[in-house]
């Protein structure tokens, strides 16, 4: 049982733009359709999540940015020696809401509002890996006010706090074959809602040369603190009723810090490239601990996550006033190391191919619209730290799993 609840917390912990199990970024139309590069890259309000000094080198006095996006997800399950075989699909609806204003020649200030978890995983009720996970909904809600400095025409530093509101519903089986007297299996629910938290980011512009920008941001490690979550029991036979009866949990759950540098260059006035580095530092999730009430036992249950890097590189072309192009790519480590490899987050390394344009209605107002295809490396894997009756027991198979999105947005600035 405490294996079983400390496995449901899991599903808050994951960072980053965890969908639904994957890694999917998805920040801001023009970043995103350029392979979501914007460290070094100054194209709208959206620079305030990729690095908010940015915002002193923006060409209006007043931005704003506003999008959202269809998220398709698709995972595929199969154990060729047991002739198991199951699929989720999923859906998702993360938005994005941007503004940005120069208060002053030397300070700008603006805020950030966007969903960077908004998707679920659900898998058959009382499939093959249902004493692992049924099913996920994931939602979050970051909320990062930023201030910038122009320190020079050619430097600057930003930054500002970060405010974290989410929740979680989890459902799973209790094991592998406890059922109750209607030959029902036995499962419980979890439900934390207000789930927050405080991190911050910050970050510097350096442009060596006219067409040239040089950026870092930095995002510090968040603890999300769930606080009097609540688990529901149901299908209990009548024997263990005593035992798994409703009850609640504690757990501090800590987010990786992540660093991104990167460039940008404009080959002429219509054409630029962009390059990032994002490193995550995933290593402080080693283990998750749980504390539980009605003098439950603590749970301390390993992860054993690992560093992991991105790769991104996108490009623009101006047509012309009216249009411009964008393409970009992306490859992203997984953090999850053999052996550790559960169906609540059933992803691996991923490639991403994006593109997308803006039509510029008139000089203040333009449409943008992306789109994402995400291609996770398929993989045979197991989870080997799930414990019934005192014993460790594996779960493994291969995974095939596939995203795409399209994304629509509007930009306004004066």
């Amino acid at each position: 049982m405490r294996k079983l609840l400390s496995l449901t917390i899991m599903a808050i912990s994951v960072t980053s733009a965890f969908a639904g199990g994957y890694r999917v970024s998805l920040q801001g139309q023009k970043q995103l359709a350029m392979g979501h590069t914007g460290v070094a890259v100054v194209n709208s309000a959206e620079v305030l999540f990729f690095n908010p000094a940015g915002m002193a080198f923006l060409e209006n006095d007043f931005n704003a940015s506003i999008g959202g996006n269809a998220l398709f997800s698709r995972t595929k399950f199969q154990n060729s020696t047991y002739n198991w075989k199951s699929s989720t699909e999923n859906f998702g609806t993360p938005f994005t809401a941007y503004v940005a204003y120069r208060v002053n020649d030397w300070l700008s200030a603006g805020l950030a509002v966007y969903t960077p978890y908004g998707s679920s995983v659900d898998w058959d009720q009382d499939w093959q890996g249902s004493h692992l996970v049924n099913n996920i909904d994931l939602m979050a809600v970051y909320i990062q006010p930023s201030i910038a400095l122009k320190i020079s025409d050619r430097f600057s530093i930003g930054g500002g706090p970060i405010f974290v509101t989410g929740s979680v519903e989890f459902n799973r089986n209790l094991s592998r074959s406890l059922i109750n007297e209607q030959m029902q299996r036995s499962d419980v629910t979890i439900d934390a809602s207000n789930v927050t938290a405080w991190g911050w980011t910050a970050g510097f512009m350096f442009n060596p040369v006219d067409e040239m920008r040089i950026g870092l941001n930095y995002r510090s490690e968040i603890t999300m603190e769930a606080r009097d979550g609540d688990a529901t029991f149901h299908d209990i036979p009548a024997f263990l009723q005593g035992t798994f009866s409703n009850t609640t949990f504690n757990a501090d759950l800590p987010l990786p810090a992540e660093l991104t540098v990167g460039l940008s260059y404009e080959f002429s006035d219509k054409f630029m490239m962009a390059f990032d580095y994002n490193r995550a530092f995933w290593n402080v999730y080693d283990a998750l601990v749980v504390d539980f009430a009605n003098n439950v036992p603590t749970s301390v249950n390993p992860r054993n996550y690992k560093d992991a890097s991105t790769y991104r590189v996108g490009a623009q072309y101006k047509a012309n006033s009216k249009f411009a192009i964008r393409a970009g790519w992306y490859f992203d480590e997984s953090p999850v190391q053999d052996g550790y490899f559960a169906p609540e987050t059933p992803r691996n390394d991923s490639m991403g191919f994006t593109g997308g344009l803006t039509y510029q209605i008139t000089p203040k107002l333009g449409v943008d619209v992306s789109f994402l295809y995400l291609h996770f490396k398929e993989v045979d894997n197991s989870y080997d730290y799930y414990s019934e009756d005192g014993t460790l027991v594996g779960f493994e198979g291969t995974y095939k799993n596939v995203v795409f999105s399209p994304g629509v947005g509007l930009t306004y600035s004066f």
